[in-house]
């Protein structure tokens, strides 16, 4: 039996009662717990932007990038829900010391994000909950793929920062996402999960479409009319930042964006 299957099995025979004190250190695990119906589980959180309705009362653990492990010692979880980039190396290895149970969730493709919530149900004791999810999320990507898919990819440049240059990697779930409408990241061949870029790279690459998270970002390329997508008006603004948290809640919002993109020519 494959191990990623038998691993399942595994979790899927954990006794439901196995968990009850849960800490999410990520926004998009938050949201995973919540579509789990499994938010009367969480005793506290990693801070990370604005809160989901009504979890304000939940206890901070600390900020993105800074545990506070004093704090989440106080909560006893018996399980905490780990997206590796979340804290420090270090502090991964701490917790893993103190033997509190940890769970790191790392989806690098929309069918590992769907798995994975089967998994976090099975081990939650919402097993359940976790398959349904995994089969509707699934479901979901065939309609999309079958809807959207183009003879010919789109060359897409996805802009995260200006001041320096960041996009994306080809390893990042983003960069599946844009595959199930129709799109190629033009910077798929580099690993790093944001590389830094150079203007000179992007206009070697030619995008036909260019996404970024604000308008002024986007305005600064149309100095480059040599640029297909700006010779083509194909500037585009990410429809919902709710596709950078790999969460059930992606699939609505890549839909949105394979609408946007749609209309490229």
């Amino acid at each position: 039996m494959h191990a990623a299957a038998l691993g399942l099995l595994l979790l899927l025979a954990w006794p439901a009662a196995a968990v009850e004190r849960v800490v999410t250190l990520t926004p998009s695990l938050t949201e995973i717990m919540l579509e789990l119906d499994a938010g009367d589980l969480l005793v506290g959180l990693l801070d990370g932007g604005e809160r989901p309705p009504g979890l304000q009362h939940l206890p901070s653990v600390g900020d993105f990038g800074q545990l506070e492990l004093e704090s989440l010692l106080t909560l006893q979880p018996d399980l905490v829900l780990l997206w590796p980039d979340s804290i420090s190396g270090a502090q991964r290895q701490q917790l893993q010391s103190l033997g509190i149970p940890v769970m790191i969730v790392e989806p690098r493709k929309l069918a590992d994000l769907a798995t994975q919530f089967a998994e976090i149900g099975a081990r939650i004791g919402r097993a359940d909950q976790g398959q349904r999810l995994q089969q509707q999320f699934n479901q979901g990507l065939q309609r999309l793929s079958q809807r959207y898919q183009r003879t010919r990819p789109l060359r897409l440049f996805y802009q995260v920062w200006d001041t320096p240059l960041y996009t994306l990697g080809g390893q990042q779930i983003i960069s599946d996402a844009l595959r199930v409408c129709g799109a190629e990241n033009i910077f798929a061949d580099l690993t790093l999960p944001a590389p830094q870029v150079s203007v000179e790279a992007v206009l070697e690459r030619n995008p036909e479409v260019i996404l970024a998270s604000n308008p002024q970002q986007l305005d600064a390329w149309r100095i480059w009319p040599g640029i297909t997508a700006v010779s083509r008006k194909q500037l585009w603004q990410v429809p919902d930042q709710g596709l950078e948290r790999p969460s059930f809640q992606m699939l609505g919002v890549l839909e949105k964006m394979c609408e946007q993109l749609s209309e490229a020519h």
